[in-house]
């Protein structure tokens, strides 16, 4: 009998629990305006037109070529363990592709300054080595406004 009244009790607080939680959610999101309306074409590419451009290219490594063996995916996940642990990078740092293939490692995407790009190439080579990484991480700066 006792253990009917915790369940049901556990069971109200799970209830209330979620319908406090979906009803911060759409208080949260009823405010929000979208940057783009879909039947609103824009005016203006988006910001790594370029960067898709160079990667649809058969040269460039994509994360999808990205190796399926053991070794890089383990490979990528010390590396990517590395970055995120690093809290004194950008969320863009944080973003990059890491691409492994045969032990072979490709850095790419946006960055927000040299010394982001130093420290992450840094941690690459820890893994695996210094001729064993390519560094194609761009440097993305702030727009500031006018």
């Amino acid at each position: 009998m006792a253990q009917s009244k915790v369940r049901a009790a556990l069971t109200i607080i799970s209830l209330a629990m979620c319908v406090m939680i979906s009803g911060s959610f759409a208080g949260f999101t009823s405010g929000v305006a979208f940057a783009q309306d879909a039947g609103m074409p824009s005016s203006r590419s988006p910001d790594n037109t370029g960067i898709n451009k160079r990667d649809r290219s058969s040269q460039e490594q994509t994360a999808d070529q990205a190796g399926e063996n053991s070794l890089d995916r383990d490979v990528m996940q010390k590396i990517r363990k590395a970055v995120i642990a690093d809290k004194s990078l950008s969320s863009y740092a944080h973003n990059i592709k890491i691409i492994s293939k045969n032990g072979q490692v490709t850095l790419k995407g946006p960055v927000r300054s040299t010394t982001e790009k130093k420290i992450i190439e840094a941690k690459a080579v820890d893994v695996v080595g210094a001729d064993k990484v390519i560094n194609h991480l761009s440097i993305k700066r702030r727009k500031h406004a006018n």
